[in-house]
């Protein structure tokens, strides 16, 4: 580092210190760093430990000489922090050991280190951008920014714990997701927690109080824009309407056997037309939980049916297949709205398919087979659909992992839905992090949008969230139950739901600016 450590204590010599790093050393330490930020993920919530981890990053890309190693800093951090964060993707793969615990490694440390990428070209964008000091960690803010939503889209894209997720644990700093979403959140999460790295640039006490009271005044704004978003709208629920989620706990092992499959529908109905059945306007069933085509399966679509209260519905997931007798053959995974009368009133094909979950990228060469049952890869739906279901405010449908896309809420030409129902199966990841991790996902949309998120899952975590992502029901992980819920009125469109990633990638690019400006003006003054 420029500034000697002499007149900053500690800050300076851990600094020099750490820009020295080189070889083994260096990456030990990026490793340790982006490890340490995972305490930070949800359901841990750790944020104070983003201090050292970025200070430190940012202290690393400082010492870089050269454009690998820029690019290595962020690319070895970020590897921690995914690698780690994805820990849980290997339960999927012990749910059949002896065919796929082979591919654990690659699917969380593999997957960590191609996500890993995308930060180690915005540490070698800050490093290119040859500028120092605060700017070089405004610079690192918008670059961030930019990367986390390429990764969002590139090759399907697989946005899950961008940096910005880590404030669900702070509900009131959330809600600037409703201005900027969460690629905003990562641009604030820099400029909180690594700011204070340029201390070890500036020695007078001015300098030291001006870099203090820029984290002091974003984290005051943040906190006091989410109380008065929070206190300003108190939680109002839709008249008329009484949801029962079912969340039948079945083990994964057990979901595709041929021999339970009847028993396990039959579950559901029982568990659906359990106590206050008669008070009920609609029932919630999770993905796949009616595990038969009941597009063309007359039978079981009936026996489902009996899950449908008087007057209203079953929502439930369920694969769909095309007529034996026609060509080329296709299998969705689906939601469907199914009436007292075993009708078929709405439906949502599942547009984000998972990567060697449902279907195999570049069949052809690869050797392996897809988790999920059966020999046919799913194909996506059309697009993603606001549905009008009778009884029911038009609805956003996620399935599975969907609620992980930021801005991905509402298709091209559909009406804004007035709440967002998720239904998914994280039976396959235990009680693991990743649920918990799945749950931020969806409340960060629920932000975002302003809109009330349903969530019905086979083994959990199910809960209902109002649009500003306060909780108002549960069922735990592991726990099998009904849960019966009013529906929460969603409020007017927030500037996210309007201008979607044009809001926060606005952003990114006047912190770049800003960032070089503050380069041509050190050089100035100089």
């Amino acid at each position: 580092m420029r500034g000697s450590p002499s007149g900053l204590g500690p800050w300076g010599g851990l600094a020099s210190r750490a820009a020295g790093l080189t070889g083994w050393r260096r990456a030990l330490l990026l490793l340790l760093l982006g490890a340490l930020a995972t305490l930070a993920l949800p359901p841990l919530g750790a944020l104070p430990v983003l201090l050292p981890s970025l200070c430190g990053l940012v202290w690393v890309l400082e010492g870089s000489r050269s454009r690998w190693a820029a690019f290595g800093a962020g690319w070895l951090w970020a590897w921690a922090w995914y690698g780690i964060g994805f820990y849980w993707i290997g339960n999927a793969m012990l749910v059949d050991p002896g065919k796929f615990a082979w591919m654990i490694p690659f699917a969380t440390l593999g997957l960590g280190a191609v996500q890993a990428v995308f930060i180690g070209l915005a540490t070698l964008a800050t490093h290119l951008s040859r500028v120092s000091g605060i700017g070089r960690i405004v610079v690192l803010a918008g670059a961030w920014t930019i990367m986390e939503w390429v990764r969002a889209w590139f090759l399907t894209g697989f946005p899950w714990n961008p940096l910005g997720s880590v404030w669900d644990a702070v509900p009131a700093v959330l809600q600037l997701a409703s201005l900027a979403g969460v690629y905003g959140l990562c641009a604030f999460t820099i400029l909180v927690f690594a700011l204070p790295a340029a201390l070890a640039d500036f020695l007078s006490r001015r300098q030291r109080g001006l870099v203090l009271a820029a984290v002091v005044l974003l984290l005051a704004g943040g906190f006091a824009f989410g109380q008065a978003r929070l206190s300003a709208n108190p939680t109002e629920m839709v008249p008329g309407l009484k949801l029962r989620l079912v969340q039948a706990a079945i083990a994964q092992r057990h979901m595709w056997r041929e021999d339970l499959r009847q028993s396990q529908l039959l579950d559901h109905v029982e568990l659906s037309r359990g106590p206050g059945f008669d008070s009920v306007t609609h029932v919630v069933w999770p993905e796949t939980a009616a595990p038969f085509f009941l597009d063309l399966d007359a039978r079981s679509r009936a026996i489902a049916a009996m899950a449908a209260p008087v007057g209203g519905t079953l929502l439930t997931g369920a694969p769909r297949i095309t007529p034996q007798e026609v060509e080329p053959r296709h299998l969705w995974n689906s939601l469907m709205a199914i009436d007292g009368a075993g009708q078929v009133v709405g439906l949502y094909d599942k547009v984000h398919l998972v990567p060697f979950g449902e279907y195999v990228p570049l069949r052809g060469l690869l050797p392996i087979t897809k988790l999920t049952a059966g020999g046919t890869d799913f194909s996506a739906g059309i697009g993603l659909r606001t549905l009008d279901i009778p009884g029911l405010p038009p609805v956003g449908p996620f399935i599975c992992y969907e609620s992980v896309f930021p801005g991905e809420v509402v298709g091209r030409d559909q009406k804004r839905p007035e709440w967002l129902l998720t239904v998914t199966n994280d039976g396959w990841f235990g009680k693991s992090a990743g649920p918990h991790q799945h749950l931020a996902a969806g409340r960060m949309r629920a932000v975002e949008e302003g809109l009330p998120l349903v969530r019905s899952a086979n083994t959990g975590i199910s809960a209902v969230l109002d649009p500003l992502g306060r909780q108002l029901a549960r069922l735990d992980l592991g726990k099998r139950g009904i849960m019966d819920t009013g529906l929460p009125k969603p409020l007017m469109p927030t500037p996210y739901s309007r201008w979607g990633n044009a809001v926060p990638l606005s952003v990114a690019c006047a912190l770049l600016l800003l960032g070089v400006s503050l380069r041509f003006w050190r050089i100035r003054s100089n």
